[in-house]
């Protein structure tokens, strides 16, 4: 099964990378200014990191966002995430999504996003539904002696992010492929205690459609180190991507490097997790982000097989 799984995500890799649209001379010279320095903070932000696991449970997550333009402007959105168990505990179905945002933005924030000025004063502030994300992660290794787990994800952005003249979302699709890494170290443990260090690693390829008939391709890449135990975890990440059309010498630059510095802590009670999160941009992504939610965990591959 697991090998029928893998050989199906790479014959769709090879048919989405085979169906881009042919570059002309003139297009490849011409910057299209997509990306996530021109957009508000959930257009195409940086993927959240993968650890080398899957989530074996039914998982859903309420959160609240806070996002802090260093251009003045102000987001705050609702959103959500499910992981889905797929019949094993080695593949599940994450679907994630901002499912509303409140955003205010500056005059600064409109200048640096281009927004044309037939349209400035619908963009000063309102509300919006966003994008669709759907991935499959598939635990392809399990850790044992020097192995260290390993976990290919397959993702989906939809186009239901609208306003791309407001500069709030691309109106396009995307998609990426990444490759996580992680092995955990023991650092001991008590009846009620037991500590881990685990570090993990990731690479992918990540793109999405711009305005000129053509997609953006980007190298995905990602660092994290993570302590946990039994009650909490407590992890930082060094993540990013990087498109093409920086290196372009034809016009103005494309700011399609986004890399971000991120800490997740979370507290474990029972069946309930307690979410906090800090990310801070470090390039082409100017927004400082915090969330706080709560997630339900379920074991529901168990409950099925009763």
């Amino acid at each position: 099964m697991n090998r029928k799984l893998l050989l199906f995500l790479l014959l769709t890799f090879a048919d989405v990378v085979a169906a881009q649209t042919p570059l002309n001379r003139t297009s490849q010279r011409t910057v299209t200014q997509i990306s996530p320095y021109y957009f508000g903070p959930n257009a195409f932000a940086v993927p959240e990191m993968l650890d080398g696991r899957v989530q074996t449970e039914l998982r859903a997550e309420v959160a609240t966002d806070y996002f802090h333009g260093f251009r003045g402007d102000q987001t705050i959105d609702a959103s959500f995430k499910l992981n889905i168990p797929l019949w094993t505990d080695r593949v599940n179905l994450s679907v994630w999504m901002p499912a509303m945002e409140w955003y205010r933005n500056t005059d600064e924030s409109l200048a640096a996003c281009r927004v044309q000025p037939e349209n400035i004063e619908e963009a000063r502030e309102g509300h919006l539904a966003g994008d669709v994300y759907v991935s499959t992660d598939m635990q392809i290794l399990r850790e044992n002696g020097l192995r260290p787990d390993a976990v290919l994800r397959a993702a989906l952005k939809t186009a239901s992010g609208f306003e791309s003249f407001h500069a709030r979302y691309y109106d396009s699709p995307g998609y990426f492929f990444d490759l996580s890494v992680g092995k955990s170290v023991s650092l001991g443990h008590s009846e009620r205690w037991a500590h881990r260090l685990r570090v993990a690693l990731s690479g992918g390829f990540l793109c999405w459609q711009t305005d000129l008939g053509r997609q953006n391709d980007a190298t995905q890449w990602g660092v994290m180190a993570k302590w946990e135990n039994t009650y909490f975890s407590l992890s930082g990440n060094l993540a990013g991507y990087g498109g093409w059309e920086h290196n372009n010498d034809g016009g103005e630059l494309a700011h399609d490097r986004p890399a971000v510095l991120r800490f997740d802590l979370i507290g474990h009670i029972g069946k309930i997790d307690a979410v906090a999160v800090y990310q801070y941009g470090l390039r082409d992504y100017p927004y400082h982000w915090v969330r706080v939610g709560l997630a339900y965990r379920l074991d529901i591959l168990s409950v099925i097989k009763q």
